[in-house]
């Protein structure tokens, strides 16, 4: 809501109604209306005038503006307000369109630059040898996050953020050590997030940081004379967890019954199978650097070899008995003969490894469960966590090319597209009702406010190590504690909720210790200096740390009803409920400028700030 609305004096209104056509306060038909007042109100710091017009037209009530910011709440991990006016200049499908044309700015080139550059002030500090051979979690960390703080593709990198919670790794394993990893694995998340699932299930398939996190790396074939078969790890999450799911599903997500029991999808002989193509996977490369002059044995990348020297970005390589790179004697590891996959679909005996692979990643890919499954899960990650069925049903013929906005099979621009553009994400009416709600993501409150805000470095970095937040709220990037995220999809608390029949996958990393971290973190952020953001590299680099800059926000604050409305408008989407407005309005004029002189404006900005970020509204999605 604008100054105009709550500023205008009326001392008098002439309604003229024509031809019957009602007209509403701030709805529109108020093209026969004349409103009439006292002198148009300037506020001196205030940049809109209180137009008499603004009281009857709409405009007092930025219903586009809050519908637009609501689209970016869930097309993007944080937004400016430059922003939201490209949605409203280019309309809701313009501007998706817009960000899939737009360049994709990758992680591994700022991990390493970073790297580079830590390892630089290093050695000058004297300490070259605390130089680690290679980047770690905490430089991708910090690339993710000044990627994130100052990109335009904003869609690309909040899929890519979804995606990394379906198709988990994570650094709460050895690949902590192995940053690069990490930035390379999170680049296939955006290099396909508008490309094709199936293009996704194949990179993520032979991703050296997937094959060593869930085992498929150096997964040897079967030899009953030694005791010797391939590991079931993947096989059986690629099925369970990444593609079709335990049941199977009717096209909106509902599951089919035999008999009025659930049916599955697969069994331990189908797992069994399928570990069988998974064999033969190997490191792909070495990084020379790495190498050790002293030991020549890791000198060319092997089967069986492990990480210290791999390149990890690059795929994994098959090894089998006609691989002409193959140097190392018992490299022959793909398993030979046929492999009886799902619905009776059978690989045959003498393929190529790769082809094997691809046959199975096929036989998921054409299957009926993954266009629900996926749609399913994507649609929790984005808009919300109960979507109902004929929700689920239109994304998933959008997955599966036949639906309102594309013709290909796994094309995820048509599912994006589906998801964001379907009325249960855009229509006004579904904000109504708590079933159409969810909770934000920690991580993703905090990177909605640290984009939101004015912000500053003397060296224009914005890294962050974010570990302080990771152990109060148990979420960063990359950083789930095992291969099912931080929360599965049907995960729901004791209560309510759960008496409605309902899903609140966020509410199992929201509990009392959690909620309690997110807003002491809040109080680090908005307090005292105001540091968004922080570093490990005080004993190497000075002037790290990213700062809140309030000094606009300080201009405007002497009217805390002004501030109440910024608020309001630019962190908490005009959710703000009369309630929370009477707690900030009373705790913002606590600080009366006749006694506090020297310093009202800034404890109202900084209190402000924070009951706004630990409202309710601020929390959750509709």
């Amino acid at each position: 809501m604008d100054r105009s609305t709550l500023t205008s004096v009326f001392l008098c209104l002439q309604i003229m109604i024509v031809a019957q056509n009602p007209a509403y306060f701030g709805g529109g038909g108020d093209s026969n209306v004349v409103v009439t007042s006292s002198p148009v109100f300037h506020d001196t710091i205030w940049p809109d005038s209180a137009l008499a017009s603004h009281t009857i037209n709409g405009r007092g009530m930025l219903a586009d503006y809050f519908d637009a910011a609501r689209f970016l709440t869930q097309a993007s991990i944080g937004f400016e307000p430059s922003h939201v006016e490209s949605v409203l200049s280019l309309g809701f499908e313009g501007w998706i369109d817009d960000q899939f044309a737009k360049p994709v700015e990758n992680v591994l080139p700022k991990t390493e630059s970073i790297f580079d550059m830590l390892a630089d002030s290093l050695t000058a500090a004297g300490m070259s040898a605390e130089i680690p051979r290679r980047p770690t979690w905490k430089h991708f960390n910090y690339a993710w996050w000044e990627i994130n703080t100052m990109n335009e593709d904003l869609l690309r990198h909040k899929v890519a953020a979804t995606l990394s919670e379906i198709l988990v790794v994570s650094r709460l394993s050895e690949l902590g050590e192995y940053g690069d990893g990490l930035a390379g694995y999170y680049d296939v998340l955006l290099d396909q997030a508008f490309g094709n699932y199936r293009d996704l299930m194949y990179d993520v398939t032979l991703h050296t940081c997937m094959g060593f996190y869930l085992s498929h790396l150096n997964n040897p074939k079967t030899i009953d004379s030694i005791g010797q078969h391939p590991d079931e790890n993947y096989a059986r999450e690629l099925m369970q967890l990444l593609t079709i799911g335990l049941y199977e599903l009717n096209l909106d997500g509902t599951r089919k019954t035999n008999g009025g029991e659930d049916i599955p999808t697969y069994d331990n002989v189908d797992i069994n199978q399928f570990a069988k193509v998974l064999t033969g996977l190997g490191i792909g490369d070495v990084i020379p650097e790495l190498l050790d002059p002293n030991n020549s044995y890791d000198d060319t990348a092997h089967f069986g070899m492990g990480l210290w020297k791999a390149n990890v970005v690059v795929p994994m390589r098959m090894y089998e008995n006609d691989n002409p790179n193959t140097t190392w004697v018992d490299e022959d590891q793909h398993e030979d003969g046929q492999k009886f996959l799902l619905n009776g679909f059978v690989v045959p005996d003498g393929q190529q490894g790769l082809d094997d692979i691809n046959d199975a990643l096929d036989n998921l890919f054409n299957h009926d469960n993954i266009g629900p499954f996926i749609a399913y899960r994507l649609i929790q990650r984005l808009v919300k966590s109960n979507p109902s069925p004929p929700y689920v049903s239109r994304v998933a013929q959008a997955f599966n090319g036949t639906g309102q906005f594309g013709t290909i099979r796994g094309d995820m621009k048509s599912v994006i597209k589906a998801i964001l553009l379907d009325e249960e994400a855009r229509e006004a009416s579904y904000q109504l009702s708590d079933i159409h709600s969810k909770l934000k993501e920690p991580l993703f409150r905090y990177t909605q406010f640290s984009r939101a805000v004015e912000k500053a470095n003397p060296n224009n970095f914005y890294w962050n190590i974010g570990y302080s937040f990771f152990e109060d709220t148990r979420q960063a990037i990359l950083a789930s504690p095992s291969v099912f995220n931080f929360f599965l999809p049907d995960d729901v608390p004791n209560g309510e909720i759960n008496d409605m029949g309902l899903v609140a996958p966020e509410f199992k990393i929201h509990d009392s210790r959690t909620s309690v971290g997110y807003m002491n973190n809040v109080y680090r952020w908005t307090q005292s200096w105001g540091e968004i953001m922080g570093t490990w590299e005080g004993d190497i680099m000075n002037n790290t740390e990213v700062t809140w800059v309030i000094d606009d926000l300080l201009g405007i604050v002497h009217d805390s009803e002004i501030y109440i409305n910024w608020l309001d408008q630019y962190l908490l989407g005009g959710q703000m409920t009369d309630k929370t407005r009477m707690v900030l309005r009373n705790a913002l004029n606590s600080f009366d400028p006749n006694i506090e002189w020297h310093d009202y404006q800034e404890n109202r900005v900084r209190l402000g700030m924070y009951l706004a970020l630990i409202a309710p509204e601020y929390s959750i999605m509709r």
